[in-house]
């Protein structure tokens, strides 16, 4: 009778230890990224990304890591993560360490997200040209995949920010034919996807926003493929 026992109390505490390892079983994580050069890696750190996060699995039925890692670009740790965040409104420094990492990250196929939360572009851009030389950002058509995921958006970019009032650019490094970094620019997509109290942004942009950043992380999780 007490080995009886003992055997259904192993099997429910076997069962409820699956049970819980399968509530917690993530598919993957998102990263944001930590940089040096004095800027604000951090400027949209509480609300934005956990926020994406929290749409994209509600509405995408993805089954990301409701919490946002943290990882400096230089790190091993960032090919643990298909997806990582970029912004900030001031300068950016990547060492050459840094730089061969980040490189080495985009043509192993991760997807890197800039987000120009204003005063990033004119530091960005020579960073990102010391990561991939041979490249430049062009604008993205309207006509791409990553406009056409889940959302749909003709006319390509919301605009979430005034900033210097003009429209809203997707821009993209593409490698072989492959988009390996999409930059939102005048557009500011990071504080879109933050709480309403943050910014007191509409519902509407935020909605517009959240779909967008939706968008960008089923193409980056899916490899380009749109999946309605």
């Amino acid at each position: 009778m007490k080995t009886t026992r003992f055997l259904l109390i192993c099997f429910f505490l076997i069962v409820v230890t699956s049970f819980r390892s399968a509530v917690t079983s993530y598919s993957c994580q998102i990263g944001l990224l930590k940089y040096n050069g004095g800027g604000d890696w951090y400027a949209n750190l509480e609300t934005s990304i956990p926020n994406l996060i929290a749409f994209c699995n509600e509405n995408l039925h993805t089954t990301i890591n409701p919490e946002q890692a943290i990882v400096e670009v230089g790190s091993a740790a960032i090919f643990n993560y298909p997806f990582v965040h970029l912004t900030g409104h001031g300068n950016i420094v990547l060492t050459n360490m840094e730089v061969q990492n980040l490189r080495s990250y985009m043509l192993s196929g991760g997807f890197v997200h800039i987000s120009d939360n204003y005063g990033l572009d004119k530091f960005i851009r020579p960073q990102m040209k010391k990561v991939f030389p041979e490249l430049d950002f062009v604008e993205i058509p309207f006509t791409h995949p990553i406009y056409h995921q889940f959302y749909e958006f003709p006319s390509g970019l919301p605009k979430v920010h005034e900033h210097d009032g003009k429209a809203p650019q997707g821009l993209g490094l593409f490698w072989q034919g492959t988009l390996v970094c999409f930059y939102d620019f005048e557009c500011d997509l990071g504080d879109g996807w933050e709480s309403s109290e943050v910014h007191h942004d509409s519902e509407e942009a935020r909605l517009k926003a959240l779909k967008m950043g939706a968008n960008l992380v089923q193409y980056a999780l899916l490899g380009g493929a749109s999946k309605k």
